[in-house]
């Protein structure tokens, strides 16, 4: 696997945190969202979104390449698959 470093914002921690009661989405599949995305498409001010489907929805982690690491700032999951993912 890719083992590009992964930084967090207290932001993204606590999404992630809330998002881990409601759907179980771990900090593990973010990072590795964040690594190896189904598809990437570009956010506003320079800021990326990593995106991949899951559980009939689409999981969206939002990240900034920060020197050799990725930093996360901010996630969410969505049901809306068909206005955000590229090519649907």
């Amino acid at each position: 696997m890719n083992q590009v470093k992964i930084l967090w914002t207290n932001h993204a921690i606590l999404r992630q945190k809330e998002w881990e009661k409601s759907l179980g989405i771990t900090r593990e599949e973010v990072e590795n969202l964040v690594r190896e995305p189904a598809q990437i498409v570009q956010g506003k001010e320079g800021i990326l979104a990593a995106q991949n489907v899951r559980n009939g929805g689409l999981l969206r982690v939002f990240f900034v390449r920060d020197g050799g690491a990725q930093k996360i700032v901010t996630l969410y999951w969505t049901s809306k698959i068909e206005k955000y993912w590229k090519g649907a």
